[in-house]
């Protein structure tokens, strides 16, 4: 794949993510004013447990049969690709039934044995489970589009997905709200099962239109060598249970949140309700924040795997690395800005989008995390396609020790209280994203340190700007101030960025869409 088709891929992606974002962000400030952050605290306490059941079940999938399928395509090898693509559906239609069902069985024991601590979750998990099967099935899917770099229909499928779940979920959560926060919560959690077959029919659909060219390719190939069941499933499992691993990041680092930080608080001297709310402030409030920010670098990790998994199976070293350090570059363009952006502007964010400003501090606080969960993201990408796809596992692993010992520590610091709990992602991303830039350094691929420095200074020049913004307008409303900050940051950083010549003309003409324009 060519660096071209590498960056449409992942701008059909990021567009596909923002949209999906957009309604997402709807959904949750919709839900936050229907529910408060004691609602929005119990639906985030059940949601964690089911990302954390499908992850372990399914999250390594897409990446595992994109880097195989990749292969597979790039020898030119049409039929090997499709039987990787039946084996798969079949064993994720068995492991997502099996997961479904122990997450049926689990939630009484995690409510039971205080492992949540509130017991107003177990409906919300309950009407979770049907979920895990479908969303197996579309990790399937997903897979093997994204091996032949079709990145159109996994976009659409997420769009159509997520609009048909956010429906639900406002509905159903108004709809039950008169019974109770308990059920409201469980109305909104139950919009995921309905949005997950939404995305399976579309997906199978695509499916179904690019049978035919399939076919054809596989007819005229020539013959190859034929891998049992046994060797794809094998070789599938020993990809994406490391691949899986390394994607449990943000699950695993949610769910140790989800039971820690209550915890931590209780311990700092915080009533159940109060310990609710705080935590809504940081899982329904300003991580949703930090996500959006991560979407353009989740895209360029999915548009990057295969991409480089093709030149690594062709055997061209260089093309490898300049793709990957094409990708940190386009990395760090992204999540400086978005991180000083987010700090500077804490306050308006969250008067304007939440109609309160006591989840302001934990939005600022958090904003480091956008940089170093981005550059996690991206080196974990290009450690997959370069087929050291255990490295990211067990630096996630060691991330994850340090998240639960600094959770601990700094929320049950009654001065620190939900901040610690911030300030712990900080440190759980920034460990993992120093892990996996050492052991790309081992396989002689470089961080853009110099590059870094500059867009890191661009990026604090329009930090100061959007800071300048504020002061100017302090008795003006919220809504005008953030969106006056925004503006002047974006004109700041782009005419910083073009006069310091971070971006090369060449780097310019690649940019679908605008890049020739741009060019000119």
């Amino acid at each position: 794949m060519g660096k071209d088709k590498f960056l449409k891929g992942a701008l059909v992606l990021t567009i596909a993510g923002l949209l999906v974002k957009v309604l997402g962000s709807v959904n949750r400030i919709l839900l936050s004013r229907m529910l408060g952050g004691e609602g929005i605290g119990l639906y985030q306490m059940a949601y964690p447990v089911y990302l954390l059941m499908l992850s372990i079940c399914s999250a390594g999938v897409p990446v595992a049969v994109s880097i195989i399928v990749a292969e597979k395509v790039a020898k030119e090898d049409y039929a090997g690709a499709h039987r990787i693509f039946k084996v798969t559906m079949r064993l994720m239609g068995a492991f997502g039934l099996l997961f479904a069902l122990t997450l049926y069985g689990l939630a009484g024991v995690l409510v039971q044995s205080g492992i949540i601590r509130d017991p107003r979750v177990y409906p919300a998990l309950l009407v979770l489970t049907p979920a895990v099967f479908f969303s197996s099935i579309l990790a399937s899917f997903r897979g093997y589009f994204q091996g032949y770099q079709m990145m159109v229909p996994p976009a659409v499928s997420q769009i159509l997905e997520q609009f048909v779940r956010v429906m639900t979920m406002i509905l159903l959560a108004w709809w039950m709200l008169p019974y109770g926060l308990t059920w409201a919560a469980a109305g909104a959690a139950f919009g995921t099962v309905p949005g997950g077959l939404t995305g399976l029919v579309v997906l199978t659909f695509f499916y179904r239109r690019a049978a035919r060219q399939w076919q054809a390719q596989i007819n005229t190939q020539v013959r190859q060598t034929v891998e049992s069941t046994r060797q794809i499933a094998r070789r599938l499992i020993l990809l994406a249970i490391p691949s899986s691993c390394a994607n449990l990041l943000i699950p695993v680092t949610s769910a140790i949140d989800m039971v820690l930080v209550p915890n931590a608080l209780g311990a700092a001297g915080f009533a159940v309700a109060a310990a609710t709310t705080l935590f809504g402030y940081l899982s329904g409030m300003a991580q949703p924040l930090m996500m959006l920010a991560s979407i353009p670098t989740t895209s360029l990790t999915l548009s990057l795997v295969p991409a480089v998994s093709e030149a690594f199976t062709l055997n061209r070293p260089d093309e490898v690395r300049r793709q990957i350090a094409f990708a940190l570059k386009i990395c760090l363009l992204i999540v400086l800005p978005a991180a000083v952006g987010m700090a500077v502007l804490a306050a308006p964010i969250s008067g304007s989008l939440y109609g309160t400003l006591k989840a302001a501090p934990v939005i600022a606080h958090l904003a480091p995390s956008i940089v170093f969960l981005g550059i996690y993201q991206v080196t974990t990408g290009a450690l997959q396609g370069i087929g050291k796809t255990a490295v990211p596992m067990w630096n996630m692993f060691a991330g994850s020790l340090v998240k639960a010992i600094a959770v601990w520590y700094l929320t049950s610091q009654a001065w620190l209280n939900i901040l610690g709990a911030a300030w712990a992602s900080n440190i759980n991303f920034f460990v993992v994203a120093c892990l996996n830039l050492f052991f790309l350094r081992r396989n002689s691929i470089a961080f853009p340190w110099r590059e870094g420095v500059r867009i890191l200074a661009a990026s604090l020049l329009m930090g100061a700007g959007a800071a300048g913004v504020l002061h100017l307008l302090a008795g003006s409303g919220l809504v005008l101030r953030l969106c006056a900050g925004m503006v002047v940051s974006i004109i700041i950083y782009v005419v910083t960025i073009a006069l310091m010549r971070i971006v090369t003309a060449e780097e310019c003409r690649r940019i679908p869409l605008i890049g020739r324009l741009l060019h000119k």
